[in-house]
């Protein structure tokens, strides 16, 4: 639907236009529509050193020096200042797009101009930036940028909303047309040189950054009227249709297991979708070769969140970041307009709550809303499994809980030592998260939110898990129950570890068995991260006590650990070899109680602990559950409402009580089995 059609008719599309309207007022009045000669660095760099958090970035700011933290920590340097450039361009593209539809909305031509003056200073300036000398020697190069991928991303953001201002009728003079002709040939021939580094001499063709390329690609193939060139990278090696084949798994998850990442190709995925349709080609249904598809990766989004339309920071990838959520509300947006996914709702209005956006006054509902009720509620969701990908969810009707466990492969580069991880999740609010990933250039990244203690699972001796794939020894869901058992063998040498999962409408069970095969015990440690404080008895230490954490690093292509400490703050105390603990979620009157089985030899402790990715600083505390020994059960209910209480009858078989009822649980050979 043309821009102007929508204002006239959908009530919230003037409203927000005229929103965009004062935004684009406001940066003008501060002078900081200005284009600069320098180009961006490396965005991952803009964290504090300190907090670890990420500096803040305020796009009216014209030319600074310092970057502050939000503790106030003040930053400078070279590489603080190339980040801060690269989220600067990026707001210069996006106020190139906005302006092109504000005008394209309102009609007020002044905004059109200054989205054609900001397209032809970038048209001008790009071959004056060179290849960017600064860039890691692991990165395809870019010249606005240190990579060509940022670069590729950026350029779909100018380039479209080149395309809508000439859709408008903007026209542009001979001078300035050359400028603009100058700078698709120069992007051009370095996605399609870099296309072909990844695809025919890295053997890489299903690399993220492939289907940015492509996207960028399409946008110039657009401007430019080449249908030819379009149709050739749609169909061609490491094209549209072949990424989408080898990029994607067969259920339909990005093939690094991140929802990040998935996100991040999705949304290319779009672009490169819409840039098709100019010329009538509809990439929209199309599939890959064992089915996956624009739609399927969107339902698979639907389904993955949390009842509060939350994403898991699954592998690589922000818990929660301004820049993310609008990249969420982008592929949201055209999920609910094309394909009417009416599961994406709580999706969109999770990304908007994040972005303060209230009544969606952002760019992607104006461009991509459409007249699907974005507020509606969506019809109950059933568990769900991604065999490919090694993920499962849990859900029964009626039970407040669910969970999401990850058994997959190890993701690669942007793969954490996590395997058998539980999220636990009650309808208000998630309880064990996977915490995120802080931006790369944080010595964080690598020193806890990949390693396996900052996930709720099992490590050994303060070790991380080696990357590895674990299975799915079985599956089943019902209507009233879902049973997942998870195993791995490959994270540590002579250890199996499996995890049986067991939801009922009432109560959750998790019943974690570890066995080591060799005559030396060692230290099995079971985490727990709730983002909420945990109601139990506790007891403090007399003397002062630490975990340690052991974290493998390279120097000189030798390997080593380095040794870091967590304090350990208190002691949990269990009653007659059970301990009960509660949680109250945070803005509801919910609770979720928890009872955990304590046997002789086993300790549960309170480790202080980096907080999440959004802020490591405000530290979080973890549930300690470990065990010296060859063997260990680790045995732990939920339920929401009222307690649980658990009793051991034999190695092998538990009690789960509830009013009015007691159920047993019995492990045998072939699993959990309810007696």
């Amino acid at each position: 639907m043309p821009l102007a059609a929508k204002v006239e008719t959908l009530t919230w599309a003037a409203h927000t236009a005229r929103k965009l309207q004062e935004e684009i007022d406001r940066l003008q009045q501060a002078g900081s529509l200005v284009v600069p000669k320098e180009p961006g660095g490396w965005w991952h760099q803009y964290v504090c050193p300190h907090h670890h958090t990420e500096l803040t970035f305020d796009d009216s700011r014209v030319d600074p020096s310092e970057f502050l933290c939000p503790h106030g920590c003040v930053i400078t340097g070279d590489a603080y200042r190339g980040a801060w450039l690269v989220f600067k361009h990026q707001s210069l593209a996006r106020v190139a797009l906005q302006s092109a539809a504000v005008y394209a909305a309102l009609g007020d031509v002044a905004y059109a101009q200054i989205s054609k003056r900001l397209l032809v200073e970038y048209a001008e300036q790009f071959p004056l930036y060179p290849v960017h000398p600064d860039a890691q020697s692991w990165m395809l190069k870019g010249r606005a940028f240190h990579q060509a991928l940022t670069e590729a991303i950026w350029s779909t953001t100018l380039i479209r909303a080149y395309l809508l201002l000439r859709d408008e009728g903007i026209t542009f003079d001979a001078e300035e047309q050359v400028a603009i002709d100058v700078f698709l040939d120069m992007l051009a021939g370095s996605m399609e040189e870099y296309r072909h580094i990844l695809i025919h001499e890295r053997n890489n063709a299903e690399n993220n950054y492939t289907a940015w390329l492509n996207a960028s690609l399409s946008c110039v193939y657009a401007a430019r009227g080449e249908q030819t060139a379009l149709e050739a990278l749609i169909e061609g090696q490491g094209g549209f249709i072949h990424h989408l084949s080898i990029g994607v798994k067969a259920d339909q998850f990005e093939f690094e297991g991140s929802t990040y990442y998935h996100v991040f190709v999705l949304r290319a995925y779009l672009i490169a979708a819409e840039m098709a349709q100019r010329f009538g080609i509809d990439l929209y249904a199309t599939t890959g070769a064992e089915g996956q598809s624009m739609r399927g990766m969107l339902e698979a989004l639907a389904d993955l969140a949390d009842d509060q339309g939350a994403l898991p920071a699954l592998h690589d990838g922000p818990l929660a970041r301004g820049p993310y959520a609008r990249e969420i509300a982008e592929i949201a947006e055209q999920g609910l307009a094309i394909y009417g996914l009416a599961g994406l709702a709580p999706v969109l209005r999770e990304a908007y709550r994040q972005l303060g956006a209230a009544g969606n006054e952002q760019l992607e509902a104006l461009l991509y809303g459409g007249g699907a009720d974005r507020a509606a509620a969506h019809e109950p969701r059933s568990s769900r499994l991604w065999p490919d990908a090694g993920f499962v969810i849990g859900r029964i009707a009626g039970n407040p809980l669910s969970f999401l466990a990850d058994f997959g492969e190890h993701g690669g580069s942007h793969g954490h030592y996590d395997k058998l991880h539980l999220t636990l999740m009650h309808r208000d609010q998630t309880l064990t998260p996977d915490l995120g990933m802080v931006p790369y250039g944080s010595s964080m990244r690598r020193s806890w939110f990949a390693e396996t203690a900052s996930h709720n699972t099992v490590s050994l001796s303060g070790q991380s898990q080696a990357p590895h794939e674990g299975r799915l020894q079985h599956y089943e869901a019902t209507q009233t129950s879902v049973y997942a058992w998870l195993q791995s063998t490959e994270g540590y040498e002579g250890c199996t570890m499996n995890r049986h999962l067991l939801l009922t409408d009432d109560w959750m069970l998790d019943w974690f068995q570890v066995e080591l095969s060799g005559e030396q015990p060692q230290g099995i440690e079971w985490w727990m991260h709730p983002v909420v404080a945990v109601e139990a008895s506790q007891q403090p230490l007399t003397n002062e006590a630490s975990y340690s954490l052991f974290i493998a690093e390279k120097v000189d292509d030798v390997a080593t650990l380095k040794e870091q400490q967590l304090p350990i703050i208190s002691q949990f105390v269990p009653t007659s070899g059970v301990l009960q603990a509660s949680y109250n979620l945070a803005n509801s009157d919910a609770i979720i109680y928890h009872a955990a089985l304590v046997q002789q030899g086993d300790e549960l402790v309170a480790v202080g602990t980096p907080g999440d990715a959004v802020d490591p600083s405000r530290s979080l505390m973890a549930m300690l559950h470990r065990r010296n020994d060859r063997k260990a059960d680790f045995i732990h209910v939920y339920r929401a409402g009222s307690a649980v209480q658990l009793t051991q009858m034999s190695d092998d078989e538990i009690n789960i009580t509830i009013p009015n009822a007691t159920i047993g649980v019995k492990m045998t050979d072939k699993g959990l089995q309810m007696v």
